[in-house]
């Protein structure tokens, strides 16, 4: 009952966060961890408990979405779900600890671009013109990484569309959460039938990231960008410390 009450905790607050800015992760994965699951079961897992509680948030701003960089959505999604199936396949032939020693880096990575991305963008956009092909290509690797890991994915599809596209986080919440349950679901059906879930575990995670998530999506719309950023910061150079410290110290 305790690690279903853990399992169902984090998963509402995963599936929050997802609708707000991204980085479920950072609170699914450390608590499937916790209740003795190696890292990438754990990871898959998470992508599973988090799919719903996406297509939750997705569903609620779908009003808002609209084309990226002159991209119709529709376009993106068939990109992010080709990456998807790529990453989610790479991550299974992965070995259990060579995954534990790359969590940090990737969980470095999502803060370092969220922490920096807006001003990289005012820097970038001063100085080049960032073409449909760019953004496509970026969504590819996005899609790639969402399958492998997932943790961050949100965030840095959030800094990567206003890199190259130059749109504001709060405008991106729609586009941006559905491609979060694309690639959930394209490493969601290979997780599944690799075996790769831990169903105990997922279930209650899944059951609150559901409410998480539309929770997220209706706080959403109402919170200023700064908040969503700087609590999205705080909750990743946390979770980043802790799984460096997991996997080095």
């Amino acid at each position: 009952m305790t690690g279903a009450l853990l399992a169902a905790g984090a998963g509402a607050v995963g599936g929050a966060m997802n609708a707000l800015a991204g980085g479920g992760t950072f609170a699914t994965l450390p608590a499937l961890i916790a209740l003795g699951l190696p890292a990438n079961l754990a990871n898959a897992t998470s992508n599973v408990a988090l799919l719903p509680g996406a297509a939750t948030s997705a569903w609620a701003f779908r009003d808002e979405l609209g084309p990226i960089g002159g991209v119709r959505a529709r376009t993106l999604g068939g990109i992010t779900f080709a990456g998807g199936l790529a990453g989610s396949l790479l991550l299974i032939l992965t070995p259990t600890r060579t995954f534990d020693l790359l969590i940090p880096w990737l969980l470095l990575l999502a803060f370092v671009v969220i922490a920096f991305g807006k001003r990289a963008a005012a820097w970038l956009h001063g100085r080049v013109t960032i073409g449909a092909r760019t953004l496509m290509t970026a969504q590819a690797l996005l899609g790639i990484y969402g399958g492998y890991f997932g943790g961050g994915v949100g965030l840095m599809t959030t800094a990567t569309y206003g890199l190259l596209a130059a749109v504001p986080p709060r405008e991106l919440f729609a586009v941006r959460t559905l491609m979060l349950a694309i690639a959930n679901l394209a490493a969601a059906l290979l997780f599944v039938g690799f075996g790769w879930v831990r169903w105990s575990a997922c279930l209650p995670m899944l059951g609150g990231a559901i409410l998480g998530g539309w929770l997220g999506a209706v706080v959403g719309k109402r919170l200023p960008a700064s908040a969503v950023r700087w609590w999205t910061l705080a909750v990743t150079a946390a979770t980043t410390i802790v799984f460096f410290v997991r996997a080095y110290w």
